[in-house]
């Protein structure tokens, strides 16, 4: 079982920086994947980011490269996700979610989901 807390999320103008911590409680092994994915209203989860908890190998949707860094700290079972440059299309709630998949991008992949925080970006 892993738990994991998100914690970070608010309002913030269109061109600003927000960060989200995501930390995680339980059994954390070694091949797992910390992802963010994100949902604005009326519209389907989709994968933002994700780190390979061993190596730190990153993954990216398009839409953030260049704008958003996923980071880990192994040692406080935390994940973070820095977000720069924000823009209105970011508005949504992000989730963080543990998998053991190779499919860091897919949601049904990811076993385990915190309960999310909402990110407003105004314009």
């Amino acid at each position: 079982q892993v738990q994991l807390v998100e914690s970070g999320g608010g309002l913030v103008q269109a061109g600003g920086s927000l960060s989200l911590s995501c930390a995680a409680s339980g059994r954390i092994v070694s091949r797992y994947v910390m992802g963010w994915f994100r949902q604005a209203p009326g519209k389907e989860r989709e994968f933002v980011a994700a780190v390979r908890w061993s190596g730190g190998d990153t993954y990216y949707t398009d839409s953030v490269k260049g704008r958003f860094t996923i980071s880990r700290d192994n040692a406080k079972n935390t994940v973070y996700l820095k977000m720069s440059s924000l823009k209105v299309e970011d508005t949504a709630v992000y989730y963080c979610a543990v998998t053991a998949s190779a499919r860091v991008e897919m949601g049904d992949a990811y076993g385990y989901w915190g309960q999310g925080t909402q990110v407003t970006v105004s314009s």
